[in-house]
C-alpha cells in the first residue's frame, strides 16, 4: 500500500497524478482534489479521456506503474484510498468504444454555418466590421483606396507608353547598383497587377529568362531577364559598359 505523507501527517488537499486510458495513447497530468468522491471524479474524467462516467472502471497505480488497486466505490472519497502525487489513475472503457476513437478528429461531425445564417449573427465578426465600418465596409474608405489605385495604374501606364521595345535603358533601383540592359517588353502581365517593363540586361544581373510562372513575355539567356516597374527604368544611349574581357587572355 502507499502511504500518503509522513506518519502523523494531514494528507495535502490536492493530488497530482496522472491519468492514461484504455481508449487513448497519451497520457494526461492533473490535480484533483481529495474530496471528490469517486463519482464526481469519473465525471471530471469525462474531460480528459472522452469515456462516458457510468462506462468507466478505475485502476490506481504507483509512479513506478505497480498495481495497487481497484478504485471501485462511486460514494468513496478519493483521498480514502492510498493516492499520492505521482501516481496513475488507468480509466479501462467499458463503453465498447474502439481504441483511439476519440484521438481521430477526422470522425467528428463539422457543423458549418450557412453564409445566410452567419449574416444574420450579430455578434459575428462580420456584423462587428459592420457596425464599426472597417475595411470595405466603410464606403468612403473603399472608395478612397479605388481611386488611389487607379491613380496610380494610370501614372503606371503614362509612364509605360513612354517606353517603346528595343530602346535602350538603364534601371535605377534605390540602394541597387544601376543596370544596363534592352527594354524586351512593355505592358501587363498575369504575374502581379500593374504595368510591368521586361528588361534584358547586358550582364547576368536578372532574375529569369523572360519567363514568369510558365508564361513567356519574351526570350532571353536565363539570369539576363528581369520585370521592372516603369519608374525605374531611364530610356536613352545607354551602350554596353566596356568592362575590358577583350584585354584579357
Amino acid at each position: 500500500m502507499i502511504l500518503s505523507g509522513a506518519p502523523g501527517a494531514a494528507s495535502p488537499a490536492v493530488v497530482s497524478v496522472s491519468v492514461s486510458s484504455s481508449l487513448n495513447s497519451f497520457r494526461a497530468h492533473k490535480r484533483y482534489g481529495r474530496g471528490l468522491t469517486i463519482a464526481e471524479f469519473k465525471c471530471k474524467l469525462e474531460l480528459v479521456v472522452g469515456s462516458p462516467a457510468s462506462c468507466m472502471d478505475l485502476e490506481l497505480y504507483t509512479p513506478d506503474d505497480k498495481f495497487v488497486m481497484k478504485l471501485d466505490s462511486d460514494e468513496a472519497l478519493l483521498g480514502s484510498y492510498p493516492i499520492d502525487d505521482g501516481c496513475r489513475i488507468h480509466v479501462i472503457d467499458r463503453s465498447g468504444a474502439r481504441i483511439g476513437e476519440y484521438e481521430d478528429v477526422s470522425r467528428v461531425e463539422k457543423y458549418e454555418m450557412s453564409a445566410s445564417d452567419y449574416e444574420k449573427r450579430p455578434d459575428s465578426v462580420r456584423s462587428f466590421l459592420k457596425r464599426s465600418k472597417v475595411g470595405k465596409y466603410n464606403e468612403e474608405e473603399m472608395l478612397k483606396r479605388e481611386a488611389e489605385q487607379e491613380q496610380k495604374l494610370a501614372e503606371e501606364k503614362a509612364l509605360a507608353e513612354a517606353i517603346s521595345v528595343g530602346a535602350r535603358c538603364e534601371v535605377r533601383v534605390l540602394g541597387q547598383p544601376n543596370k544596363r540592359g534592352t527594354v524586351m517588353y512593355v505592358g501587363l502581365t498575369e504575374f502581379k497587377p500593374g504595368y510591368w517593363i521586361g528588361v534584358k540586361y547586358d550582364e547576368p544581373l536578372g532574375k529569369n529568362d523572360g519567363s514568369v510562372n510558365g508564361k513567356q513575355y519574351f526570350q532571353c539567356q536565363p539570369k539576363y531577364g528581369a520585370f521592372v516597374k516603369p519608374q525605374y527604368v531611364t530610356v536613352g544611349d545607354f551602350p554596353e559598359e566596356d568592362y575590358g574581357l577583350d584585354d584579357e587572355m
